[in-house]
């Protein structure tokens, strides 16, 4: 298992319209690309709701190659994600989080051991991730079953710069969570939300 120190998180979503063209907008930036991974993700929490009452985060997430018409494959892995709410980052217009991650071998395992620590599955998502690196940032280009949005993750310089590159400006940004958005659809569509997953 490799573990990676916290990490201060600073990001950004961007919602796209035409996920063809923006490809072609950030190959022309010069970004590199690490490829396309279908991600199945579980958020699990203690019986009480106390890390989302908190601002907390605990995520199993399991991505799979998948490539397009438009981008190669990306590699497969299994990585356990925790975030808590960063110091002084209420009035930022990023959204901030302190980060650790763990990436896993034997994924069909953790299920188990979570609930065994006592925490339940909670909310899951699925989404197409192709990600792209520019010197000082990362990119996630994530089509999910309520729209597609660019994940612009580095130093809010490094954010700034890539969106006006992009054609979008700092009121453009959104720093809703994958649940806020799927929440805020499914009140537009008037369903009760539940999991966030592509139809069969």
């Amino acid at each position: 298992m490799a573990r990676r120190a916290t990490n201060r998180e600073i990001e950004v979503k961007l919602r796209i319209g035409d996920t063809g063209q923006i490809i072609k907008d950030i190959r022309r930036l010069g970004a590199r690309c690490d490829g396309r991974v279908f991600e199945q993700n579980t958020l699990y929490d203690t019986p009480d709701g106390d890390f989302r009452r908190s601002g907390r985060l605990l995520r199993l997430r399991v991505e799979t190659p998948a490539r397009s018409a438009l981008v190669p494959a990306g590699k497969g892995s299994a990585v356990v994600t925790s975030k808590i709410p960063a110091p002084a980052a209420g009035g930022s217009r990023y959204k901030e989080k302190l980060e650790r991650e763990l990436a896993i071998e034997h994924r069909e395992k953790w299920p188990a051991m979570l609930r065994s620590l006592g925490f339940r599955a909670g909310f899951s998502y699925e989404k197409y991730s192709t990600s792209f690196r520019l010197p000082g940032l990362h990119l996630d280009l994530d089509e999910t079953p309520v729209g597609t949005f660019l994940e612009l993750e580095g130093t809010p310089r490094a954010i700034d710069r890539a969106a006006r590159s992009l054609g979008f400006a700092p009121g453009d940004y959104l720093r809703a969570t994958y649940w806020d958005l799927f929440q805020a659809d499914c009140r537009r569509r008037g369903r009760f939300p539940k999991n966030m997953r592509f139809r069969a």
